[in-house]
């Protein structure tokens, strides 16, 4: 029996009966094969650096600016009760793309306190970096991603450890531009929020971070509109779901937890071999919303045959 059989086993014999358990551990020189061959010790714990590593399920999750994604994000890892869950021992995690804003130059430095610095064009993020840290990431590997201060637009010298997870949620206004970071993406979510809305939230979360009225509004109109418009709505073609109104929408982001969480019960193998053609994740989650009681031609309750998880809550 080789390792990756052999630790299938061992999963099975946890959550399975006790009848079945007691059959398959029924040899003892064959339970002591199977845990010698999965790496694991007497207790039978998997050794920390004897870990199978798989590929996680990788979640891009764009959208403009201040639309919502962060929150979005917050909410499926709310929602699947991995938000308390210690940073080593989470089944899901976040990565956002303003980690990778690039270093400045002194010069652009003194532009961006200004309001002068165009920090929604792909030139600048730091996209070698970004693609090198999730493929990374895609191979379950130990990963460590800078802290950017939006105050003084510099990297923090502190920086976040990100652990394996089975699935990883990266969220960013242009996580869709590029095609080789778009590409290791097995499902794509565009947070799709009104511009008047996403402008005043923008508004109010910079005036936060110390910045004027007038700044604000002018590096809106100079850089931010226009970035959006270039770079970022037309990348909104490559979703395999759209979430209007953002985090509001809970029909939406309940199908979406609940396809994680079909993941997370174990249908890793499933979406790993769907996954091969391009379009198993896309398949999965339209029986999800099948499931929910829509009918082929897009009416019906979507809430007919299964609640939602929570009541829909409005932050904003």
């Amino acid at each position: 029996m080789n390792t990756t059989k052999s630790i299938l086993v061992l999963q099975q014999t946890t959550f399975t009966s006790k009848t079945q358990t007691k059959r398959v551990g029924h040899s003892k020189n064959g339970l002591k094969h199977i845990i010698s061959s999965a790496g694991m010790n007497p207790a039978g714990l998997l050794c920390e650096t004897e870990r199978p590593r798989h590929r996680p399920f990788l979640i891009g999750v764009s959208g403009g600016t201040a639309s919502g994604k962060s929150t979005v994000c917050a909410k499926i890892m709310e929602l699947l009760g991995q938000n308390k869950v210690d940073h080593h021992q989470r089944k899901v995690t976040i990565v956002s793309q303003d980690s990778f804003y690039r270093i400045l130059t002194p010069e652009q430095k003194a532009k961006a306190l200004k309001g002068q610095y165009n920090f929604d064009h792909p030139d600048a993020f730091d996209t070698e970096f970004m693609c090198q840290t999730l493929k990374d990431i895609v191979e379950g590997k130990v990963v460590e991603v800078p802290t950017y201060d939006f105050v003084t637009h510099s990297r923090l010298p502190e920086k976040i450890c990100v652990y394996p997870a089975d699935v990883v949620l990266f969220e960013g206004i242009l996580v869709f531009y590029t095609q080789e970071v778009r590409d290791m993406f097995h499902m794509k979510l565009f947070v799709d929020t009104d511009s008047d809305v996403r402008l005043s939230r923008r508004v109010l979360r910079d005036m936060k971070r110390g910045r004027d009225l007038e700044q604000i509004l002018s590096q809106y109109t100079t850089f931010v509109k226009p970035a959006f418009e270039e770079f970022c709505l037309p990348t909104k073609k490559y979703a395999d779901v759209i979430i209007p109104r953002g985090v509001d929408n809970m029909v939406a982001i309940n199908l979406i937890v609940q396809h994680i969480q079909d993941i997370l019960n174990g249908d890793l193998c499933k979406w790993q071999r769907g996954s091969v053609n391009g379009h198993g994740h896309g398949r999965s989650l339209k029986r999800g919303v099948a499931e929910h009681g829509e009918n082929p031609s897009g009416g019906g309750n979507l809430a007919a045959k299964r609640p939602l998880l929570e009541p829909s809550t409005r932050p904003h």
